[in-house]
């Protein structure tokens, strides 16, 4: 059996919040805002698919509700998380839910998220593991391990010569350090995801200045 390691009791007990359990609302929530930061923009359909402990008992739990109100920017103890599904329709944004109680997914806790309006659409897959943490496995089906406990650069790209070089000389000019980075591709020349854990939560600057650099497609920035 595989052990999972918590850095203090509130890793177990979880962060002030709305609903029943860490694990199927803060968590939830967390993963919705998650997916809301990274896809950055007004979506006009978001399609839930839930899969075993999660497709369970996500009405009874509100996993339903938390997952809307993160995908609307609401914060894990935020008053209006049990309106998020009137909300959502107010703004027009159409919610779909797929349930997959049977499947064969590796944690109990999974949520894919796929997320879209006309301009763009991208896919997310998180794992609640509880006390409100969670963890990113998949993004626009790139395989991924994100534990969002500290500061994360994401950044999709094209696949072109001396865009590692560019990133991280950027990053080095204001001084910050550079913890863990994995860069994934698609294949040769086409779409590429940079993940970045630094040691540093204030890169503002370092960021509008990676934004500039040709090629990147979106950079999201999570302290």
């Amino acid at each position: 059996m595989n052990s999972l390691k918590f850095q203090s009791v509130f890793d177990i007990i979880g962060p002030v919040m709305i609903g029943p359990s860490s694990s199927h609302t803060a968590g939830a929530v967390r993963i919705g805002k998650i997916v809301s930061s990274i896809f950055d923009d007004e979506p006009t359909e978001v399609e839930f698919q839930l899969f075993n402990s999660f497709a369970k008992t996500y009405r009874g739990h509100g996993t339903d509700l938390a997952l809307v109100a993160g995908i609307l920017g609401m914060d894990t103890d935020d008053p209006d998380i049990p309106n998020s599904l009137e909300i959502a329709h107010k703004r027009g944004i159409k919610i779909v839910w797929t349930i997959q109680k049977d499947s064969n997914a590796p944690h109990p806790n999974t949520a894919k998220i796929t997320i879209k309006n006309e301009q763009k659409a991208i896919s997310v897959t998180g794992i609640s593991i509880g006390g409100g943490n969670i963890q990113v496995t998949e993004l626009n089906g790139f395989s991924v391990s994100l534990s969002m406990n500290t500061p994360t650069i994401i950044i999709v790209h094209q696949d072109v010569p001396g865009m590692i070089a560019h990133v991280t000389e950027a990053l080095s000019r204001y001084n910050i350090n550079i913890a863990q980075m994995n860069v994934t591709r698609e294949k040769a020349g086409e779409k590429a995801i940079m993940i970045i854990e630094v040691d540093n939560r204030s890169c503002e600057e370092a960021i509008e200045e990676i934004r500039k650099i040709p090629h990147l497609h979106n950079v999201n920035f999570f302290k």
